[in-house]
């Protein structure tokens, strides 16, 4: 885990919303060296703190990394509609084609 990671997360769960902004803002350009802290974080953080839950996992999609598609398929077929929104837009980032798979089950049904 790096400094940067660590000041990144203090900052992220504090009170002031500006500091909360930056600590997202100094990983964003660096969101694909920390993927796997990140989904670290989001699985190991209750969900009391949902909106920093949400930061996380749009830090996630922006590392555009195949090591998040488990954490993205779980969420993209959860109930949680905003990490189901994240989850989707995430998995559209991914080359391959299991992330296709899994975005042409989650899509909604026609009726």
């Amino acid at each position: 885990m790096t400094q940067r990671f660590i000041e990144a997360m203090r900052l992220m769960r504090c009170s002031d919303p500006q500091q909360r902004e930056d600590g997202f803002f100094l990983l964003w350009p660096h969101a694909g060296e920390h993927v796997g802290e990140l989904i670290a974080e989001f699985r190991d953080e209750d969900d009391e703190d949902h909106g920093f839950r949400c930061r996380l996992l749009e830090l996630i999609v922006e590392a555009r990394s195949l090591s998040a598609l488990p954490l993205l398929t779980e969420l993209a077929e959860g109930e949680d509609e905003a990490f189901r929104y994240w989850a989707l837009r995430g998995l559209r980032r991914l080359p391959g084609q299991e992330a296709r798979q899994v975005l042409w089950r989650a899509r909604p049904e026609e009726g």
